[in-house]
């Protein structure tokens, strides 16, 4: 099994800079959200503003998580809103009034995770870079946006095997509509595994914090717990039951990191 990191957060985010153009960026997400920091550093190294709405405001008041920590540092100014209202933020009259609660309402939205037909289109060369490298592709998935567009890039000759981390089964229909929006309809041969994702987003039980820890020992690599054990976890436990042929390539695509 091979493990690639090819960025895809930066992918995602590059066409949805551009057509920012110098706005305010503002975009969603969690707690622990790997796509709030890459928009965060984003903004630092491009001299762009930020805004991050968190959600759940019951953590405004409570010391800042390392991963806030490091959005904070970079300048990015983060907005908490209850969980009731995130869920709503896809409405476009509950959005409008999120913006207008983070002094944001002339800013360029992204939306949670980074996944819109931008995102996609640019998350496509991930599938054309590693076409004729691997026999299966594996990748993470928080809202699809990265597995649709590697799937797009791919084709039809190497399968996209997506791992949800979050249960509920909704990311079959989420990755479609992405592919549709980007490309017209669906694009390549990809499916989901939903078994691996532990009881939901940054759910880290013991049996996969012990995976992790075993893994990053055995191969000198230190593994994120949110994304990547996940998807690692997922991938060692389909090679146990004989999913990939003997000698098969698999590649994993690294969509996340520890957090220093």
């Amino acid at each position: 099994m091979g493990v690639h990191s090819i960025g895809n957060k930066w992918r995602k985010l590059a066409p949805n800079l551009t057509a920012a153009a110098g706005r305010t960026v503002v975009t969603f997400g969690g707690a622990w959200s790997n796509h709030l920091r890459a928009t965060a550093a984003a903004g630092r190294l491009l001299g762009i503003p930020t805004v991050g709405v968190v959600r759940g405001d019951e953590l405004a008041g409570r010391p800042l998580n390392p991963s806030l920590a490091r959005c904070a540092s970079d300048g990015m100014r983060l907005h908490f809103v209850d969980r009731a209202t995130y869920r709503r933020k896809s409405s476009p009259g509950d959005l409008a009034a999120i913006l207008r609660a983070a002094d944001a309402e002339d800013a360029y939205v992204v939306p949670e995770g980074g996944s819109n037909a931008e995102a996609v289109r640019g998350c496509r060369a991930l599938g054309t870079e590693l076409r004729g490298r691997a026999e299966v592709v594996a990748v993470a998935c928080g809202t699809g946006g990265t597995l649709a567009g590697l799937a797009a890039g791919l084709g039809t000759d190497v399968p996209a095997l997506g791992v949800p981390v979050l249960r509920g089964g909704f990311l079959s229909a989420e990755t479609e509509a992405l592919q549709r929006e980007a490309f017209g309809g669906r694009r390549g041969a990809w499916s989901l595994d939903e078994r691996f994702h532990f009881g939901g987003y940054a759910r880290v039980p013991a049996e996969l914090d012990a995976f992790a820890e075993d893994f990053g020992q055995r191969h000198g690599l230190a593994v994120e717990r949110l994304y990547v054990a996940k998807l690692l976890y997922g991938l060692v436990t389909l090679a146990g039951e004989g999913a990939f042929p003997r000698g098969s390539a698999v590649a994993a695509v690294i969509t996340g990191r520890p957090f220093a």
